[in-house]
């Protein structure tokens, strides 16, 4: 088998938005240095962009004072429940518009006023986009600064220095079109792979399974690579449990924010403003503006418990004028064209009848209106000293960096803070490289043959096992198929980690039992089994997807309030409860021990009142 040996100075895993923005930014301040940036997929559509967006969701436009940095500090804060990590949002919120108007430099067409000369807004923060090509454009740019797009590559762990454990060394990953073992040794390491799709149970079943809102292929790559290498990781608790129209997983910001369209519940009755109703159950929070996203969500979810479902967005009584009609199509058309689709196979026309709105299973994210990922650096002059011992975005482990889904506590990053975030780590690992002259750290044949034995160990469980079969392909002793596994996992988080089946809803009985349940799993994955290349490449996704699901559940039943209701309920603690828990809860692996370390960090508030 041909093992590929890569050295760089920095190497960018993940070629999505903030993989991008790293290798821009950094050869912007290393001019000289070797930067490298291994992707899954291909670069040109990767990562949860790939599709297009019809609206960038994170400017501030303060070149027309519009928002500033503590605007944006403020809204994160209250859509957050109060906790977020304020230095790393105001670092983003300082540097995103730039990296905006890079995007238009570069050609990507943004909607503007013929009157004015702005940016077309959706609502207060977003922009609206013509953005199909949105990632290829971004991409061209990432391309030219690296000096190597190393395509079809899978990492499957992180490497430490095996002089300094604490230090990182470089990765190893496998190519998933021609199985060649990838070893990559690096000063430093930027972590900008994706967060997590199919830990929980989708809602689509049958042939429809697979079919989410989130990237499907993004598996956790994020948290599963960072939890092993000994990172700290913070919200992991707090999952994203977005309001989409039903089946087709269709946004529907342009469609509240923009085109102005209403919903209701069966009955014909608004419910999505009711703050005296959220007042009795959560205080202080009902009076945030915006209503936060998750208690949107409980309000919908209130109905749907009443019988008052289906909720119905009525799209019919706003699609008065043609600009808002082709407004609507177009937001499903660069990014979500399965909606547009399920509309057509329903003979659902949004002009004459109204269609319905679902809240999807939840997704493990850094980047969107959630903050889970490692617990970084923070930027000096501006990050408390609980928050700051080393290079801005720098984890706790030396020499990497994360940004995107992978770097935790900032949320509302989306596609252009996440970019930003990416450059904010690029020119710290730059920064760290001049300042250290670290050396690449040696790595032994030994070493090497046992991560290629480790990564390939698949093949040879199913080869071993494939003539003992009792259903030919499927069923074996002796190997777990990674769709098996999957399916398990999926199980195990719906049922026992407050997924739609639960609905929303665990306890700290249910999540121990949940917990048995994951560890069984576990312990079966060195036994998964993979016929080809594709089958090995899902075998190391499900790998990641069980790390980041006991990060979770184990997040989850550490902080003992509902602090994001709508997006999933304690009911042994059904509060919120600011006294005990308004703090981070910040974990920490031991692969050696599989131990788990919980630790409670202060919010500490730098902008406004708490």
């Amino acid at each position: 088998m041909l093992i590929k040996r890569v050295d760089s100075d920095i190497l960018i895993i993940g070629g999505g938005m903030a993989g991008c923005g790293a290798a821009y930014e950094a050869r912007k301040w290393g001019k000289n240095l070797k930067i490298i940036i291994v992707e899954k997929a291909n670069i040109d559509r990767s990562g949860a962009v790939a599709m297009g967006l019809s609206a960038i969701n994170t400017y501030l436009g303060m070149r027309w004072n519009e928002n500033t940095p503590e605007d944006y500090v403020s809204y994160v804060r209250g859509d957050l429940m109060g906790i977020i990590r304020e230095d790393l949002v105001y670092d983003i919120g300082r540097h995103v518009d730039s990296s905006v108007h890079l995007f238009e430099e570069w050609g990507l067409p943004i909607v503007k006023s013929e009157e004015t000369g702005r940016y077309t807004r959706e609502g207060r923060w977003q922009v609206l986009i013509h953005g199909e090509s949105y990632k290829p454009i971004v991409a061209e740019a990432a391309k030219k600064a690296a000096t190597e797009v190393i395509n079809r590559v899978m990492v499957t762990r992180l490497l430490k220095d095996p002089n300094d454990p604490n230090r990182i060394s470089g990765a190893v990953g496998f190519d998933v079109r021609d199985g060649s073992m990838y070893v990559f040794r690096s000063k430093a390491v930027i972590l900008a792979a994706g967060g997590a799709t199919h830990i929980f149970r989708p809602r689509s079943v049958g042939e429809g399974w697979g079919r989410t809102w989130y990237s499907p292929w993004s598996s956790g790559s994020a948290y599963g690579l960072a939890i092993e290498a000994g990172a700290k990781m913070v919200q992991m608790e707090i999952r994203l449990v977005p309001t989409r129209f039903k089946d087709g997983y269709g946004p529907v910001g342009a469609w509240f924010l923009y085109i102005k369209s209403k919903a209701t519940n069966a009955l014909g009755e608004s419910y999505d403003t009711n703050r005296e109703k959220l007042r009795k159950k959560y205080g202080k929070y009902a009076d945030v503006k915006p209503i936060p996203t998750c208690l949107r969500n409980d309000l919908m979810l209130d109905e749907i418990r009443q019988g008052k479902s289906p909720i119905l967005m009525h799209t019919e009584d706003a699609l008065d004028s043609r600009d808002k009609e082709e407004a609507g199509w177009e937001d499903f058309l660069d990014m979500t064209v399965s909606q547009a689709l399920v509309w057509a196979s329903q003979n659902i026309d949004p002009k004459e009848k109204p269609s319905e709105l679902v809240v999807t299973e939840p997704y493990i994210m850094g980047s969107h209106a959630v903050n889970a990922g490692t617990w970084v650096s923070g930027p000096p002059g501006i990050a408390p000293k609980e928050y700051s011992w080393g290079y801005n975005r720098m984890t706790v482990i030396i020499g990497l960096f994360a940004a995107g889904d992978a770097a935790g506590g900032a949320a509302h990053k989306f596609s252009s803070g996440s970019f930003a975030e990416g450059r904010i780590a690029g020119k710290n690992a730059v920064r760290y490289l001049r300042d250290n002259n670290p050396k690449l750290s040696e790595m032994d044949d030994e070493a090497i043959e046992s991560f290629k034995s480790e990564i390939f160990a698949p093949f040879e469980n199913y080869n071993l096992g494939r003539s003992f079969i009792t259903k030919k392909g499927v069923v074996s002793p002796y190997y777990l198929l990674p769709s098996q596994g999957l399916k398990r996992l999926e199980k195990i988080m719906d049922e026992y980690s407050a997924g739609v089946s639960s609905d929303y809803t665990t306890n700290a009985v249910a999540m121990r039992r949940g917990l048995e349940l994951l560890d069984m799993l576990q312990e079966d994955l060195p036994l998964l089994g993979a016929e080809d290349i594709h089958q090995l490449q899902r075998a190391w996704e499900l790998h990641h997807r069980v790390m980041t699901a006991q990060a979770v559940m184990r997040h989850t039943l550490f902080r003992e309030e509902t602090r994001w209701p709508g997006y999933y309920y304690r009911s042994d603690f059904p509060q919120i409860d600011d006294m005990n828990w308004h703090v981070f809860v910040v974990s920490k692996y031991d692969s050696k021990s599989n131990k788990w370390e919980f630790e409670k960090i202060p919010v500490i508030h730098i902008i406004g009142d708490s």
